[in-house]
């Protein structure tokens, strides 16, 4: 059972707000709140108009206790693209619950959120939501690569518990509500679960033609360290990879980011600079 954090006990309580405008015909980190150990570097400008930007949690880990909290807002004609610097770490917990709250709000604009992987340590108690709210013509594409345990090193998830949720909404309109709990032997090695695969990850893209679809449905084929799926709801491209390669998710997902992009948004894929290191 996950345990609320007792009244008195409190792990790091961080928040993160941005928000991002279009002026001069270049996008730019018009407000900033930050608390706690939550940063976000300098932005980078990569390719005409588009604010590249890192999000930091320095403490490099996030434990029982610990609850973090990140609120992007796109303001018409904007256009931000966000990743992080490293991967996130969900350490063990004698049973306190650990979370990371996520909240886009894109109001005709352009936000892609493009985060590395994230690992649960075994014994890990978590539960991560991730709410975008698009309205008019906004764009969005997004991805969460997740790890159950550190299998390069033969370590498996159990024990431990996470819920996963996640919500995508147009013009306050349901297109995709997400629900998934790992928790237990059941979960992990099911056949209507993960199938002992410690690796499972997420692209969101919208708005998508038929045609598009059809672009990205070759590149799920034969993926050597796992299987990968492609779908269309709403308009909405869901990309879904289960594997044991953190690596290969990435690989996979960057391919069809640099593919998707010009039509999602018009721009020819520019991967951020982070990703070179």
């Amino acid at each position: 059972m996950i345990k609320a954090l007792p009244s008195g006990e409190s792990g790091w309580q961080a928040e993160l707000r941005l928000e991002f405008t279009q002026r001069s015909n270049k996008t730019v980190l018009a407000k900033r709140h930050q608390r706690g150990p939550l940063a976000i570097q300098r932005p980078f400008y990569p390719e005409a108009g588009v604010c590249h930007a890192y999000v930091l949690h320095p403490p490099g880990g996030v434990v029982g206790g610990d609850a973090l909290h990140l609120h992007f807002k796109v303001e018409p004609h904007a256009h931000a693209l966000l990743t992080t610097p490293g991967a996130s770490k969900f350490y063990r917990s004698a049973g306190l619950q650990a979370a990371q709250h996520q909240q886009f709000h894109v109001n005709d604009a352009c936000l892609e959120w493009l985060p590395q992987e994230t690992i649960f340590f075994p014994n890990a108690q978590a539960v991560l939501t991730s709410t975008i709210h698009l309205q008019g013509s906004a764009q969005y594409i997004g991805w969460e690569v997740y790890c159950l345990g550190r299998p390069v090193i033969g370590e498996t998830f159990q024990p431990g518990k996470v819920v996963f949720k996640t919500a995508l909404y147009r013009d306050a309109k349901p297109l995709l509500l997400d629900r998934l709990v790992v928790n237990g032997e059941r979960d992990l090695f099911s056949a209507a679960g993960l199938r002992g695969q410690p690796v499972f990850a997420t692209l969101l893209a919208t708005p998508v033609s038929p045609e598009l679809l059809e672009t990205v449905q070759p590149f799920c084929e034969g993926v050597a360290l796992g299987t990968a799926g492609v779908t269309l709801l709403n308009g909405v491209l869901i990309v879904r990879y289960l594997g044991n390669s953190t690596a290969q998710a990435h690989r996979l997902f960057r391919t069809i980011w640099q593919a998707i992009r010009p039509a999602v948004n018009g721009h020819v894929a520019t991967a951020p600079r982070i990703w070179n290191t």
